[in-house]
């Protein structure tokens, strides 16, 4: 197989997003009316707000990144928020942690669903405001983001600790969240602390009306910034397809398959003599093979990226090799997710695809992060 680290280099060099398989749906944009009217009134709040939590998904730290807002954040005090770090791969996080040090930037790696760690966020909001609250009664913060790296999430954690600290504040309207970019589409604020008075806002996720190229706004359709229609599933599940081969991930699945097959086969013949017991005689029992196939669904995934992939005597240097061996991916992951065969051609590919990116959005298949570190010599957006 032709996967040499010069080949490797060269397809990311050249960029997955660029190739025939991937560019094919053009230039992605999605800025529907809402999103021009709120960044505009996010401009206008930017101006006196004290301090900025700026949400980004950790599994693309520069990709989640609103380029139009840029230069208002860097005049201010700023916190990046890289949150859904559960999602992230954990052997590069410290990299990305150092890269935003070296350009005098605080980042936190957070999970807006815990309280442990937005409560650290909270106390370098308040560290970063310490001279300002020595100054000032009334200080504003303000989050923001792009749509779906989970600042409502955020919002309601902070809500919920706030009410414990503030409980005369009486019921409160939780932020709306929901799996779907762009859900917020108002700016609401309320009260954390008291001498000095501190509030935190909310706002709409927003996108730049032009997103700069093709595999940055494949990036953020993949990670959920953009609705999937937008872009379309099978490019999608193509593109990180092209992003799993290029980086030869499917080989690291061969010996946690290994040892996970032997597991889940124990545990399955475990299970099956168990149900056996507490079936009455005259049911139907489970068999192995029901309990296996319950357990075994994302196995049998990486099993078949796997087979697909050291079969492949291709050059992966060559667009249309690469993309024929996603082509034969795609015929492996229907077999893998029971896709009937007599689906037509579109449909089988659109509920493959559906499947396959709701395992890697719930991080099924293991912790990614899509953007690579930039040179720590260049600025930090």
């Amino acid at each position: 197989m032709s996967s040499g680290g010069g080949v490797l280099t060269k397809i990311v060099k050249k960029g997955l997003g660029e190739m025939g398989f991937n560019k094919g749906g053009g230039a992605i944009n999605w800025f529907p009316g809402h999103m021009a009217s709120a960044t505009r009134a996010i401009r206008d709040r930017l101006k006196c707000s004290d301090l900025v939590i700026e949400v980004r998904d950790a599994r693309i730290p520069i990709s989640s990144v609103n380029g139009d807002l840029q230069s208002v954040l860097s005049c201010k005090k700023r916190v990046i928020a890289l949150n859904k770090r559960d999602l992230a791969n954990p052997n590069i996080m410290h990299k990305w942690l150092r890269y935003f040090e070296s350009n005098n930037q605080d980042c936190l790696l957070m999970n807006a669903h815990s309280k442990n760690s937005v409560k650290k966020l909270l106390e370098l909001v308040e560290l970063k405001l310490k001279e300002a609250i020595s100054k000032e009664p009334t200080l504003l913060v303000m989050v923001v983001g792009v749509p779906n790296v989970g600042k409502s999430s955020l919002i309601n954690s902070i809500n919920q600790i706030a009410s414990t600290r503030f409980p005369a504040q009486g019921k409160k309207k939780r932020a709306t969240v929901g799996p779907l970019p762009g859900v917020t589409q108002d700016i609401a604020g309320f009260k954390i602390a008291h001498q000095p008075s501190i509030y935190v806002l909310d706002t709409p996720g927003v996108l730049v009306p032009s997103i700069p190229d093709i595999e940055t706004g494949l990036k953020l359709a993949l990670t959920g910034s953009v609705k999937d229609s937008v872009v379309g599933e099978e490019r999608l599940a193509q593109y990180f397809l092209a992003v799993l081969n290029s980086r030869s991930t499917p080989l690291h699945w061969k010996h946690l398959n290994n040892r996970k097959m032997e597991g889940m086969r124990n545990e399955a013949r475990d299970k099956e003599d168990r149900l056996k017991n507490l079936l009455p005689p005259r049911r139907k029992q489970l068999n192995s093979s029901d309990v296996w196939y319950i357990e075994d669904l994302v196995t049998e995934v990486q099993c078949a990226l796997y087979a697909t992939f050291t079969d492949f005597d291709g050059n992966m240097e060559d667009e249309n090799d690469l993309e024929s061996l996603i082509d034969n991916q795609f015929q492996a992951l229907q077999r893998a997710f029971k896709v009937p065969s007599t689906k037509a051609h579109d449909e089988a590919r659109l509920m493959v695809s559906k499947k396959f990116l709701t395992l890697f959005r719930t991080g099924k298949l293991g912790p990614f992060t899509l953007d690579d570190v930039p040179d720590a010599i260049n600025p930090a957006p």
